[in-house]
């Protein structure tokens, strides 16, 4: 989650580890009439930033083109009072070989941590 351009704030290492481990994630977005949007999803962590995937036409994605600011909490399956809660920007990648590429990197890590 990051406009193009805008700075990423480096995530602290326990954040970190937290957040590479494969959990689901609850994102907020706004609709256009300024009410909450949430959804489960997938992420993957890339550097400091999550990359997220969904077809194009979905509430949450075309609430994302329309205002990037979103929210994840992102919880722990096996404790879910444990979590994490980041705020910050989406910027749309519609590029189909990467969002492919960003979904089988996703299983693999989960397959792995089961």
């Amino acid at each position: 989650m990051n406009a193009a351009g805008s700075p990423t704030i480096a995530l602290s290492p326990r954040v970190r580890d937290f957040v590479a481990a494969p959990h689901y994630a609850s994102l907020a977005t706004t609709e256009a009439d300024g009410s909450p949007r949430q959804a489960v999803i997938w992420y993957l962590l890339d550097g400091d930033e999550l990359v997220v995937n969904s077809r194009v036409g979905r509430r949450w994605p075309t609430n994302l083109v329309r205002d990037g600011r979103v929210y994840v909490a992102i919880f722990d399956e096996a404790d879910p009072m444990r979590w994490v809660g980041l705020l910050g920007t989406a910027a749309p990648l519609r590029e189909q070989p990467q969002a492919q590429a960003d979904i089988a990197a996703a299983r693999a890590d989960a397959a792995l941590a089961e």
